[in-house]
């Protein structure tokens, strides 16, 4: 799942800079954006790299480092 920003404008008028929404694609992102804030104005859509929001991935977790953080 990758994440998108939105900068969106509601029905009311009312500026929403950084929303941000995970989707499968940009349009999954929409779909789940306009299920919460119905009638908006997207203003701009960004996508968010995991690592630019601070969140480290990995492929997998070893059985190893698994016991090694239990047992500290």
């Amino acid at each position: 799942m990758v994440r998108f920003d939105f900068a969106i404008r509601t029905r009311d008028g009312q500026k929403i800079d950084s929303l941000i929404i995970g989707g499968v694609d940009q349009q999954d992102a929409e779909r789940k954006l306009n299920q919460m804030y119905r009638y908006c104005e997207i203003l701009s859509c960004v996508l968010k790299d995991a690592q630019e929001m601070g969140v480290k991935q990995t492929d997998s977790t070893s059985v190893e480092d698994i016991l090694s953080l239990i047992s500290k």
